[in-house]
């Protein structure tokens, strides 16, 4: 692949749909349903404010099948957030340690998250949320978790494109690559899944500037140092940043390669940042896709390579961001390293062409 510098373009403007309701239920039984909602989301936020670490109850399970039994719930247990997980997952994002997307589920991204913490505080290494990693998290930052925050203008401008296209050569029609919606955008800015961000601001129009909702109070932006070493782990996928004195700075989950296209291995460096990339797919130059001729696509958070792109001295690979955070470490790539775009945001903030980026 080859990355140039974005050239920024305006997107073509979005039809205004207006939907008329053909009937309107009760005002008291609508009302009552956004008072429980309502009631049910502050429920939420004090629950990941003061959550502390529990071990779970185990769940029960039927003597016939074997297999948990219903507990009666509209998600299944899986599928609704869990306070501790979720002000765990705030507090490694604020101290570098990324979870990757914080959805107060869990995962192997936050298992190695834990990990990396573990081991960077003399703890045990299993990479469990337990009563020693959260008292540590949980005395090492005892600020809020969780933060009001006003929407503005800027966060609903767009431009969004409303459903992002898979085929790349629809992508390479379009103006730019933007968020499908105000709605990701958001979700983005602060790490979350929408799934989070829904629950705990139900029945939100998020594409109306002025409206206070409730997000996770992020870290900063930037690194406390400079980056002078980055190590990519093929077999833990994810990436480390060091600095000269060889303090660690970061740790970040990330998708490396793939059995088709396996990332390199060895010693490389950073050849270039590209903030906002254009991506170009030129068949003559890579081993992956389907052939075809040569395409750009413009750039934008939802294009193949996201919002950065760190170039190395080998040849079509690099360090870049994502469409899906959600995937991050699930799924292959084309032989590059991909992170969540705020992660590789983050790291780009403290890298310079000349670093070291060593595969492992």
């Amino acid at each position: 692949m080859i990355i140039r510098p974005a050239r920024l373009a305006a997107a073509a403007a979005l039809p205004l749909l207006v939907l008329a309701a053909c009937g309107a239920e009760p005002r008291a039984s609508r009302d009552g349903q956004a008072d429980a909602s309502a009631a049910a989301a502050s429920g939420l936020r004090q629950s990941i404010e003061s959550a502390t670490f529990r071990t779970p109850a185990p769940a029960a399970v039927d003597a016939a099948t074997g297999s948990p039994t219903a507990r009666g719930d509209a998600l299944p247990a899986q599928a609704r957030p869990d306070p501790a997980m979720a002000r765990a997952q705030i507090l490694l994002d604020r101290t570098r340690f990324s979870p990757g997307i914080i959805d107060g589920l869990g995962g192997e991204n936050t298992r190695q998250a834990i990990a990396a913490f573990e081991k960077a505080n003399d703890l045990p290494v299993d990479g469990e949320l337990d009563a020693a990693v959260f008292q540590r998290l949980a005395s090492g930052d005892g600020g809020p978790v969780l933060t009001d925050y006003a929407i503005t203008a800027s966060d609903v401008a767009g431009p969004f494109i409303g459903t992002v296209p898979e085929d790349i050569e629809a992508m390479a029609r379009l103006e730019t690559v933007g968020y499908a919606d105000a709605r990701e955008a958001l979700a983005e800015k602060f790490h979350m899944s929408e799934a989070l961000l829904d629950a705990l601001n139900p029945g939100v129009d998020f594409g109306r500037a002025g409206q206070t909702i409730v997000v996770a109070a992020t870290g900063p932006a930037g690194l406390p140092g400079e980056v002078a070493r980055i190590f990519v782990d093929k077999a833990e996928n994810s990436v480390r940043a060091f600095d000269a004195d060889g303090a660690l700075l970061a740790f970040y989950p990330a998708t490396i390669g793939s059995g088709e296209t396996p990332s390199p291995s060895g010693a490389h460096t950073v050849k270039l940042i590209a903030p906002r990339p254009n991506y170009t797919y030129d068949p003559s130059r890579v081993s992956y896709g389907d052939g075809g001729g040569k395409l750009i696509v413009p750039p934008g958070p939802n294009n193949p390579v996201g919002s950065v792109w760190i170039g190395l001295s080998r040849d079509t690979y690099g360090i870049h961001g994502t469409a899906d955070p959600a995937k991050i470490g699930k799924t292959a790539s084309s032989g590059c390293v991909r992170l969540t775009n705020w992660d590789v945001e983050q790291l780009a903030s403290g890298v310079k062409p000349g670093v070291v980026v060593v595969f492992v």
